[in-house]
């Protein structure tokens, strides 16, 4: 179970236990996607799933982990990624994910109906600094991020970064020649990159766009959207950014998908790279 060629990797999950219930543990969702003939990456605001991924491949599933770089969890700080890394062992076939905070600023208004994992987490003491500071410049510790995800088997990705965020982010990687970023879930309002933005980046091999089934199915986007995206830059990750106990589960995530991808219209060579090419090069060494 240790290569990701695989049907389906997807590049963002959320198991339990995270800020919210969630329908299944990382072992879970390593079983789930193993009866697809996927690969998972869980991802959890609470923190860090390097751990319980390297448990979970202990066991023969096909699962990698993530680190959210929230106040909660150690903050934006080059030791946090470090022991993220080290947690999540030289074994895996895919980088560890590195998020940037996404518990940042005031709450954002949400669709969901989310259930709090622990009755004394309050979300609200835990959001921390964006990250640029007043000036529009990325903050000390983001840019110290940043060369250290240079240096190290990760990919990084922009968490909860605005648009402005996330093109200054963009503008240090590659000024820096960072291996891997991923722009998380790009075209979400929260973040509103549009397709000719993320054109623009095409030009940046190691720069991939997500577009999440959780933005099409709050309705933020639609089917004609993903395909706009698509045809827009070369390196699309289509991923799920689902794990709530009311979602589909991965099986009705892949069904639901085949429907939008024929409404935008993508052949069978755009659906496999999105789906599994794309998300794979991502995370491969």
């Amino acid at each position: 179970m240790r290569d990701l060629a695989r049907r389906v990797v997807d590049v963002h999950y959320h198991a339990g236990p995270d800020l919210y219930r969630r329908r299944l543990t990382t072992g879970g969702a390593g079983r789930a996607y193993a009866e697809i003939d996927g690969w998972v990456v869980i991802k959890s605001h609470l923190g860090c799933t390097a751990a319980s991924a390297w448990e979970a491949r202990e066991e023969g599933l096909p699962v990698s982990g993530t680190v959210v770089l929230n106040d909660l969890a150690g903050g934006v700080h080059p030791r946090v990624v470090e022991q993220a890394v080290y947690t999540h062992g030289q074994d895996s076939p895919a980088r560890l994910v590195v998020h940037l905070p996404t518990l940042v600023g005031p709450a954002h208004p949400s669709r969901l109906r989310r259930q709090p994992f622990h009755p004394l987490l309050d979300t609200d003491r835990w959001r921390g600094d964006r990250v640029l500071d007043d000036a529009g410049r990325l903050r000390r510790p983001v840019s110290e991020v940043l060369r250290a995800a240079r240096d190290l088997p990760v990919v990084l990705a922009t968490g909860h970064c605005d648009r402005e965020e996330t093109l200054r982010v963009v503008d240090e990687a590659a000024r820096l020649e960072l291996p891997r970023l991923l722009l998380t879930h790009a075209t979400h309002p929260m973040t509103g990159l549009s397709p000719d933005d993320l054109g623009q980046f095409a030009g940046l091999p190691g720069v991939y766009v997500e577009l999440t089934a959780l933005t099409l199915l709050l309705g933020h986007r639609d089917a004609r959207h993903l395909g706009e995206v698509v045809r827009a830059h070369p390196r699309v990750v289509f991923s799920s950014d689902l794990g709530q106990p009311d979602q589909p589960d991965p099986t009705e995530w892949l069904t639901i998908s085949e429907r939008w991808f024929e409404e935008a219209h993508l052949t069978p060579q755009q659906v496999r790279a999105v789906t599994s090419l794309n998300p794979a090069g991502l995370l491969a060494p």
